[in-house]
């Protein structure tokens, strides 16, 4: 009591300075306390503690202000220590506590005070393993009020890393030390995303030590701001969804974990937060249902629309677009051997749509042709077996007028994934087998007919060039091959053939060397190629209606009709020269004006035309014919169409092209085609009978000619 006295005699003289030990000299009694609110409150003060805190540099009265040392007690009510004195950057560095900041700067008591986290006198750097709030305990120091979530954030990608000592892994402050909770309410909605987004990808994408360790590349990461959530947000949608909003905040965990939010299990569940009326519609459909039992390869929307990468439905780079839906979204499903066997799925689906007209015009660049959403569905998804399925038997007329105005019942009878190689689809199946072995027939004898031709011509250009034999000499006459209004028609059918070989097996063949660059030029290139393809059509039909006006009603056509028609000598003609080209005979038969081989040539054109011509309408016509026909009667015309244009050029080329460009004696072309004219030579090749015919004609008109002159010679010295 005496060393008190002393001390507030000190104290009140002001000779010195109230310090720590004066302090102490009450407060070192573990048995000083205070009353407080009808409680009894310790004033005890552990020296040893306090000289291991922070604050052992300074004085009591440094932070304990406002008091008279000299009374005792000192005051009634002591005044609150204001940490805020010394520490003035509390908000910037404690806004994940923004109502402290408040409070004090209200000068109200805050519920959640400096010392309910750092403690009083006990104060230890975050760098003390001792700290409450040194790394290795901040988890815990949290939780004692935030108890909710400790268990979520321990069983998260987040704490599991944290407790593996992982470098990068986040605590509670490596969040929160930034506005994502936005429990100030100074941020809109949009800010408070964006700034979420911006944390997350201050870890995910900017720091090396993150990024190593997670599986998704920075380019994936960085692709959600390029999707239709990221630009939605920048934009200024506050509804977008950022990186919280899918993979959750304190309880984020990787998708491989069945819990997580982004599990394949609950993708469906997380997107319908937003997406509530879509998921609802495939929570329904085929995909949904098999997730739901436990198929877990079943799509779920990340599998279809992407993960960090969805785009908009329009935009052609979208898997979803139009022009991509079929081949990158259900293709690669619906191709899976490993797939089909497993749950006895068609594995020709996918196939048998990108052989149809649909599926070569996809390829081929149209955007308005079905794909397979239109007609399965997009999140609505069912088998055909479902009476609510767009493509049951009871819905497949409404399906199908959608792009076909006018569709009956007729129009879909038939497989719609109709194959030419299965023999569940016989009709087809047997068109197809009967051309294909007709084109190997032909097409073949066609090669060794020529091959044969072209051996024995070729040796004999040889010999006479080694002086071997000799070589003829002919006169330099011209004989009229071909009329003026012949080589019209000609070149007509040469024009409209070749235009639509090249456009017709520009749908069939897209992607071919000669046809993506055309393609890739524009997207109308698609619809251009369409309606060359018809013009060319009509034109060839046009031509052959004038050719056979021309055959029957003009005289030169008619003898040209005549001098075409088949005869018996044409069978022994063809003998005739296998024999001789082989070399059994040395004797070449003699043709007249038109041999078997123009003949063969002549009447497979009249044939292909018919037939070309027919089908092409059936096929330009479809909504008209699938009704008349049925949808397999359709197929079986664009059967026919197809496999007639392979055998129809494969002919020209190895027929028609030997015999006027590649054949020896022609070499290196036939232009009769454009002069109209033969020379005596070729005839005399080629046409032997009709030049010694046409010599006879010659011959009998001179003869006529004299005859006439010795009659009436009057007549003839008057001329």
């Amino acid at each position: 009591m005496i060393l008190i006295f002393i001390l507030l005699l000190i104290v009140q003289s002001g000779v010195v300075a109230q310090s720590n030990s004066d302090c102490l000299m009450c407060h070192s009694d573990n048995s000083l306390t205070m009353s407080q609110r009808g409680k009894s409150v310790s004033l005890f003060v552990n020296q040893k503690i306090f000289d291991k805190s922070v604050h052992s540099g300074l004085t009591c009265v440094t932070c304990h202000d406002g008091f008279k040392a000299e009374d005792i007690p000192h005051k009634s009510k002591i005044t609150p220590v204001e940490c805020t004195g010394c520490h003035n950057d509390i908000a910037g560095k404690h806004i994940f506590h923004p109502q402290l900041v408040k409070s004090i700067a209200d000068g109200k008591q805050p519920d959640v005070s400096c010392i309910d986290c750092h403690g009083k006198h006990d104060i230890t750097s975050i760098k003390s393993p001792q700290s409450k709030f040194n790394e290795a305990n901040i988890i815990e120091s949290c939780t004692i009020c935030h108890s909710d979530v400790k268990k979520m954030f321990l069983t998260s990608a987040h704490g599991k890393a944290l407790a593996l000592n992982q470098k990068g892994a986040p605590n509670c402050l490596t969040c929160h030390r930034h506005e994502v909770s936005n429990l100030s309410g100074i941020h809109d909605s949009l800010q408070f995303k964006k700034e979420q987004e911006k944390m997350c990808l201050s870890c995910h994408l900017d720091n090396p030590d993150v990024r190593a360790k997670t599986s998704p590349s920075a380019g994936f990461i960085a692709a959600y701001e390029k999707s239709v959530h990221g630009k939605a947000m920048l934009s200024g949608n506050s509804k977008a969804a950022n990186c919280v909003d899918c993979h959750g905040s304190h309880e984020m965990k990787k998708g491989l974990d069945p819990s997580a939010k982004i599990s394949r299990l609950h993708i469906a569940e997380t997107c319908s937060k937003c997406h509530e009326k879509i998921t609802e519609e495939y929570s329904q459909s085929i995909h949904g249902v098999s997730l739901r039992g436990g198929i877990l390869e079943s799509p779920t929307c990340t599998d279809c629309h992407g993960e960090h990468n969805i785009l908009q439905h329009n935009d052609p780079n979208s898997r979803v677009a139009k022009k991509n839906v079929s081949e990158k979204v259900c293709t690669p499903c619906h191709t899976s051997v490993k797939l089909s066997e497993k749950y006895d799925m068609l594995g020709n689906r996918a196939e048998t749509y990108e052989d149809s007209y649909h599926g070569l015009a996809v390829k081929a660049g149209s955007v308005e042709v079905a794909n397979c959403a239109s007609c399965h569905g997009v999140h609505n998804i069912k088998p055909s077996s479902d009476s609510t399925s767009m493509i049951s038997k009871a819905n497949l007329v409404a399906t199908c007028g959608k792009c076909h105005p006018g569709a009956n019942e007729r129009f879909t009878m038939g497989s719609v994934h109709s194959t030419t190689a299965n023999i569940e689809e016989p009709l087809l199946y047997w068109i197809a087998s009967s051309y294909i072995a007709l084109i190997i027939f032909t097409i073949g004898g066609m090669l060794i007919h020529n091959l044969l031709d072209f051996v024995r011509k070729s040796k004999r250009k040889l010999m006479i060039r080694r002086g071997l034999i000799p070589e003829s000499h002919h006169g330099t006459r011209m004989y009229v091959r071909m009329s003026g209004n012949e080589r019209i028609q000609h070149g007509t059918l040469l024009v409209s053939f070749i235009t639509l070989v090249l456009t017709g097996f520009a749908l069939k063949f897209p992607d071919a060397w000669w046809v993506a660059p055309l393609r890739n030029i524009s997207p109308v290139m698609f619809e251009i190629r369409g309606v060359v393809h018809r013009v060319a059509g009509v034109i060839m039909i046009l031509a052959s209606l004038y050719h056979i006006y021309y055959v029957f009603f003009v005289p030169r056509g008619k003898k040209l009709l005549r001098d075409l028609l088949p005869e018996s000598r044409d069978i022994t003609n063809v003998l005739d020269l296998i024999k001789y080209n082989i070399g059994i005979s040395d004797i070449k038969p003699r043709f007249k004006r038109f041999s078997y081989i123009e003949k063969a040539e002549y009447w497979a054109l009249v044939w292909g035309t018919i037939v070309m011509g027919v089908t092409g309408v059936i096929l330009w016509f479809d909504n008209t014919f699938m009704g008349l026909f049925t949808k397999l009667g359709w197929d079986a015309a664009r059967t026919i169409h197809y496999y007639e244009a392979w055998l129809a050029t494969l002919a020209i080329i190895v027929w028609h092209f030997y015999f006027i460009i590649f054949n020896p004696d022609v070499y290196p072309l036939n232009l009769a085609f454009w002069k109209g004219t033969l020379t005596e030579e070729e005839m005399e090749d080629e046409h032997p009978l009709e030049l010694e015919e046409l010599n006879k004609e010659e011959l009998l008109e001179e003869l006529k000619s004299k005859q006439e002159i010795i009659q009436s010679p009057e007549e003839t010295i008057k001329h």
